[in-house]
């Protein structure tokens, strides 16, 4: 029995889109091509793992496929050598920002770091998109900085969450380290109106060699992906126990506390 969510797994993912003729896409590339037919977005939020997103991004190089990678300023994800290798590669980078929850939900603090952080990001790519971390701790949605700013004016195209129909886009996303993870998602939540659901990258893989998958789609794979057993019982572990407690604190709010309690001491800044 070959583990799902390693580096090894990915590739073979990665190639049954390749084989079913599947063109793929930045989401920057996405939004100003506008493409039709067979399409799909490779998306990556680096929460944390960066080693792990360089290994995936070589990956899908070694097979032509672009893909984007949203990073945020917190240590566990910045690692400026390794977003410079990812670029270089020809991946696009974006922000991945979390500025409202780490403000405490002061606008105006929040977009003070916001643009200093973009810019940041700058350096690296010519950042046009960004995406908002789901702070699943706090109480605040770091996208309703979109209420009162308008991204334009930061020289920004598009944020899935507010740019794609996802009525016509099928979105899927690893949340949970689990295809069907999305009962233990807080904000990276959308509708699914195609009826599909997977458990595993196999399933996912028969589905697009049998003609069945979308013709548009965006995939969100987070960085938990590893052929190292040691790293990825460690991580499968943590994240069964973790998904629990996030369950259990919508229910209880001492463990909310305790759990917003770990967390914070987990990604201390």
């Amino acid at each position: 029995m070959n583990l799902d969510f390693t580096i090894k797994s990915y590739r073979q993912l990665l190639q049954s889109f390749k084989t079913a003729g599947y063109q793929s896409y930045t989401f920057e590339d996405y939004l100003t091509k506008k493409p039709e037919g067979r399409v799909v977005i490779f998306r990556h939020d680096v929460d944390e793992q960066p080693g792990n997103a360089l290994k995936m991004a070589q990956a899908e190089h070694d097979l032509g496929i672009q893909a984007t990678y949203y990073f945020r300023i917190v240590k566990q994800s910045n690692d400026p050598q390794i977003i410079r290798q990812i670029a270089a590669m020809g991946h696009e980078i974006g922000y991945h920002y979390e500025d409202l929850s780490r403000a405490k939900g002061n606008v105006a603090q929040a977009m003070t770091t916001f643009t200093k952080n973009l810019e940041y990001f700058r350096t690296f790519y010519p950042v046009r998109t960004i995406c908002m971390h789901g702070s699943s701790t706090s109480e605040h949605d770091n996208r309703t900085l979109w209420k009162e700013h308008k991204m334009e004016d930061y020289g920004i195209i598009g944020e899935p969450y507010l740019s794609l129909d996802f009525s016509k886009v099928f979105y899927l996303t690893d949340t949970g380290f689990a295809w069907d993870g999305g009962k233990f998602a807080t904000r990276d939540i959308v509708e699914n109106p195609f009826g599909l659901s997977f458990h595993s990258s196999d399933q996912v893989a028969a589905c697009v060699n049998e003609g069945r998958f979308p013709v548009q789609s965006m995939i969100l794979s987070h960085t938990l992906w590893t052929d190292n057993l040691f790293d990825w019982c460690h991580l499968h572990s943590r994240e069964y126990i973790r998904n629990r407690v996030k369950l259990l604190s919508k229910r209880n709010r001492f463990v909310k506390m305790f759990y917003k309690k770990l967390v914070s001491m987990y990604w201390r800044f």
